[in-house]
């Protein structure tokens, strides 16, 4: 009766945006456009997703979704290199991008009689993008330097990288988001005409609006700027399955650094994937948040604060990707103690998951966090529209917003061990050491996990 209690009051707050029907209209295009109204405030975020991100790259085209990213701002014919955001800057808004594996995706925020700005410039650059020689060549330099920063001098982002492309055999995963550095040096303007043509369509996109708006009026707008655009044959991405492993994989990684970084990653399943039960997603997030769901989870109250073994540690785990992916677990050994010691305090707390069932009281307190994070990621209208497009994106569908609360309410302790000991297994296991070697005395590192890698102007 708590956990149903607690979940139905935790519930309650998303019952309200809820309330706020979600509209959905396909024009003939192929454009999907989804509406949410929410009338709070008088404001509203367009986003534009197209299913395109590293994860459709192959071999010696890495990183050409990102770099196009940062190319869907240097102009069309009606549009010069530049005017895109002083436009929508001088209506008041402001509007950004990002690339992730799965999607690019593209948002202004504005106040809500500004809708049509936004619709204006998006369907320009969906099909008139110029993509002029110089432009690309000034911006492929600024995205190798984004490389060389985030990543190349960044041990702990490195040792990621490197993690992955092991990790994963066949996976298009394996990739990093911003490219390998060899692709990025051959990468041609040629290349990103050719990516822009193929996916950068109607019926390749999905149009999200979230705020203070009538969704007739909006679709009527979509109609009016999007409705005219020329859709394009598109082929559906192949899977490309990840192979079973055949054992458990390491990899030493030495770089300049001021301490050594560990990360072990098991191969998982995600929301959609074939012989996957329906709650076996929601187990892992979970799992997941059992050893890392805030300062009273089980990694850092016993091996933070209690053990003292680890200087921090975390675990993720995302159900909402496009292709399988892994529960990760990372963390610097604390001073006195090393990665060896470390990497044995890990695994003792994923073989506690396997053979003890955590208790009700914890799989509540821990649910009760869960929960109520992903009710508060939808407060804002940005947060709302992320996730509809998200969803929808990598082929899951907006309709989970609202269950995926539901789901979580009901994974027993049960479920988070089957799934431990299904998926928490050695031949799934891939462990990757940052070995430190000496620094410049001016070096300095901002350690960063790897994900979507923002627009930078």
């Amino acid at each position: 009766m708590f956990r149903t209690l607690t979940a139905l009051a935790l519930l309650a707050p998303l019952a309200v945006h809820a309330a706020s029907k979600v509209h959905e209209l396909t024009l003939d295009n192929g454009l999907k456009v989804v509406v949410k109204e929410d009338r709070r405030a008088p404001v509203v975020t367009s986003q534009v997703w197209y299913r395109i991100g590293s994860s459709y790259e192959y071999g010696g085209l890495t990183g050409v979704s990102h770099v196009l990213e940062h190319m869907m701002f240097k102009g069309t014919a009606k549009h010069p290199p530049g005017e895109f955001s002083r436009i929508v800057a001088e209506n008041g808004g402001d509007d950004n991008a990002f690339t992730g594996r799965d999607y690019t995706a593209y948002y202004q925020n504005l106040a809500k009689d500004r809708l049509a700005v936004a619709f204006e410039l998006e369907a320009d650059r969906m099909r008139n993008l110029a993509l002029p020689p110089a432009e690309f060549d000034k911006e492929l330099a600024v995205v190798q330097e984004e490389r060389r920063l985030r990543t190349d001098d960044d041990p702990q982002a490195l040792t990621y990288e490197r993690f992955n492309a092991v990790a994963y055999a066949a996976s298009p995963y394996r990739n990093p988001v911003i490219g390998w550095e060899g692709d990025l040096a051959e990468l041609k303007v040629e290349d990103l005409r050719n990516w822009y043509r193929l996916w950068y369509a109607p019926n390749n996109a999905t149009l999200v609006v979230v705020g203070d708006v009538d969704a007739p009026a909006v679709f009527d707008l979509a109609r009016k700027h999007f409705g005219t655009l020329k859709a394009e044959q598109v082929s559906a991405a192949k899977r490309r399955p990840e192979p079973p492993q055949p054992g458990e994989q390491r990899i030493r990684v030495k770089a300049p650094a001021k301490e050594p970084y560990l990360i072990m990653g098991y191969k998982a399943t995600a929301l959609g994937q074939p012989d996957t039960e329906e709650w076996e997603p929601y187990a892992l997030e979970m799992l997941a948040s059992i050893l890392d769901g805030g300062s009273s989870t089980r990694l850092s109250r016993e091996l933070v604060r209690g053990a003292q073994v680890a200087a921090e540690a975390g675990a993720s785990y995302s159900a909402f990707t496009r292709l399988p992916g892994m529960v990760v677990i990372d963390g610097t050994p604390s001073k006195g103690h090393d990665v060896a010691e470390l990497e044995t305090a890990l695994r003792a707390q994923v073989q506690r998951l396997q053979d003890e069932p955590v208790s009700a009281a914890e799989l509540e307190r821990i649910r009760t966090g869960l929960i109520a994070n992903k009710v508060y990621e939808l407060d804002s209208v940005s947060g709302q529209a992320m996730q509809l497009g998200m969803l929808e994106t990598v082929g899951l569908g907006w309709p989970l917003v609202d269950q995926y609360v539901e789901h979580l309410a009901q994974v027993t302790p049960e479920q988070v061990q089957a799934v431990a000991r299904k998926y928490l297994t050695s031949d799934n296991l891939t462990v990757a050491i940052l070995d430190p070697q000496p620094m410049a005395a001016d070096t300095k590192t901002s350690p960063k996990r790897a994900g979507a890698v923002p627009h930078v102007r």
